[in-house]
């Protein structure tokens, strides 16, 4: 059997809840029995949804596929903040909810619309000379970080039963939604943290008709690779 399976795209691929970026990249080296694999844009185990595998001569156009806007749907639960601002993290403050008001709840999204800055939390894979913050955090420490500017082009609240809330959020990369769940939190007075995450836009990629998990373990084969996009018909997607 070839050590390489000779296919070059993306594999848009519906992330299972409990399992690491780099588990879906060892699922479809398995599947499609090549090593050149990689992936656009980690989601932390909590979260679900869409992650762009690049296979073969995909992985040389990885940074400008991890470089377009996302698009989430998530809930953040208020009252807990957790050390790593979701709901994997260990709760290191609870406050009562107040009865909000929906004008309170809005006013608080909006503050977070636009240009600003995020601090990327403790609980991250951003390098603090040279070793992964987790790491750092792991071992009690907390050092400074570096604030990021980002930006969120819109947001919607689409529901509000208190303690929690679900929303929808465009934003640019290297955001942070489980910092944003924080914020807002903070911004409310009783703290939050991120309960659920699911990315469905990256760029003019949609986690529609995404192949999942199980079937990307199914195979056979064949039937993966038939799913995986061509390089010319991801640029013609990206409008390239």
């Amino acid at each position: 059997m070839r050590s390489d399976s000779g296919i070059d795209g993306v594999l848009i691929v519906d992330k299972s809840p409990g399992m690491t970026s780099h588990d879906v990249v060892a699922i479809t080296r398995r599947a499609l029995n090549t090593k050149k694999v990689g992936h656009c844009g980690t989601l932390d185990p909590l979260a679900t949804g869409l992650l762009l595998i690049t296979i073969g001569r995909g992985t040389k156009i990885q940074d400008l596929l991890m470089s377009e806007d996302k698009e989430y749907v998530g809930t953040l639960e208020l009252g807990t903040s957790t050390d790593s601002q979701d709901a994997d993290g260990e709760p290191v403050e609870t406050l009562p909810v107040p009865d909000l008001a929906r004008t309170q709840i809005d006013d608080a999204f909006a503050k977070f619309h636009g240009d600003f800055y995020q601090l990327p939390p403790m609980v991250s894979a951003i390098k603090k000379d040279g070793v992964p913050l987790y790491k750092l955090a792991r071992q009690g420490k907390t050092v400074e970080r570096e604030p990021r500017f980002v930006h969120v082009y819109a947001h919607e609240i689409l529901a509000v039963r208190l303690p929690e809330i679900d929303f929808r959020v465009v934003c640019s990369k290297g955001f942070y939604v489980r910092t944003y769940a924080h914020d807002i939190g903070h911004e409310l007075g009783c703290g939050a943290h991120l309960k659920a995450l699911r990315r469905t836009k990256s760029g003019r990629f949609s986690v529609d008709g995404a192949i999942t998990i199980d079937e990307l373990k199914a195979g056979p084969p064949e039937a993966v690779a038939a799913r995986v996009l061509t390089l010319p018909a991801v640029s013609r997607l990206r409008g390239a």
